[in-house]
């Protein structure tokens, strides 16, 4: 309903505004002397240095309201390269705010716009799970490497003797499973796969698939059992939620992304030993059971 409600204003306002345009257009003057043209570029100025420094900190911070300032920062930018252009045109000043416009002022907030983008898209959009990412998942010897990144060749070498190291991070970073850093450090990218469907696969495959399903959930309920028993033992090291709640299709993929944004986010952080933990973290969404198919 409040949805219906914004559009509703928002719609009323943009149709407002067409009609008053054009009488700004047919009645303003063509010059106007102001008294306080310094005290409006001034301040002008003064809150889009402040929408630069509270885009730094909120972006040290990692929040989310880092995409609302950038997308505020780069609008202020074009307004700033709007009016020097306008306002300088015919005069002295008028190829250095045509330069700086172009330069600097637009092309940066159209950087700023690009990353408000990217963080809103997340790294790791959805793809489709291929036999690769089978092979990546059920070799023991590429899951070990994956989980103690972030390191260097010579840590994973020293910490995984049995293992051909070089040859694995090859193939895992064919795979897109890793990235070297320009410390040297190898680091895992988050991947994000759909849920795979035996039809999209060949028919030899898909064997090899539904094994890898089974396996799969079959290592999920017993994770979640697992942690059910030990409950009492994470000193904290917990946090969970259940909701029950009734979505259209567009609605669950929208949450799905919502989710899968978050974790991209907080998956790219590197947490030293000393003050972060591996954790296993989950999402699941599904159609509710009827009483009678849970007795």
């Amino acid at each position: 309903m409040f949805r219906r409600v914004l559009l509703a204003i928002l719609a009323g306002i943009a149709v407002f505004l067409v009609p008053w345009t054009v009488y700004l257009g047919l009645t303003l003057p063509e010059h106007f002397d102001t008294s306080q043209w310094r005290v409006a570029w001034v301040g002008f100025d003064i809150v889009l240095l402040l929408c630069f420094a509270a885009s730094v900190l909120l972006g040290i911070r990692r929040s989310r309201a880092s995409v609302p300032m950038l997308a505020a920062t780069a609008a202020l930018l074009c307004c700033d390269a709007w009016f020097d252009v306008v306002l300088d045109w015919g005069g002295p000043d008028q190829w250095a705010s045509l330069g700086t416009a172009l330069l600097a002022e637009v092309p940066i907030a159209v950087f700023l716009l690009l990353r408000a983008r990217a963080l809103l898209a997340g790294k790791a959009r959805p793809r489709p799970l291929t036999m690769r990412d089978i092979a990546v998942h059920t070799n023991p010897n590429y899951q070990r490497l994956l989980r103690l990144m972030p390191a260097t060749s010579a840590e994973l070498r020293a910490q995984v003797p049995t293992v051909d190291v070089p040859a694995a991070l090859l193939t895992l970073t064919h795979a897109g499973y890793t990235r070297r850093h320009r410390d040297g450090r190898w680091h895992s990218v988050p991947q994000s796969t759909n849920e795979a469907k035996p039809e999209d696969f060949p028919e030899a495959d898909r064997p090899v698939l539904a094994a890898y399903l089974d396996a799969k959930y079959d290592r999920e309920v017993r994770l979640m059992a697992w942690a059910a028993e030990r409950r009492d033992t994470f000193d904290g090291w917990t946090a969970g939620s259940r909701a029950g709640m009734r979505l259209s299709y567009k609605d669950l993929k929208e949450f799905e992304a919502e989710y899968l944004e978050l974790v991209h986010r907080y998956a790219a952080r590197d947490s030293g030993p000393d003050d972060g933990r591996q954790l296993a973290v989950r999402f699941y969404a599904f159609p509710e059971p009827k009483p009678a198919e849970l007795a």
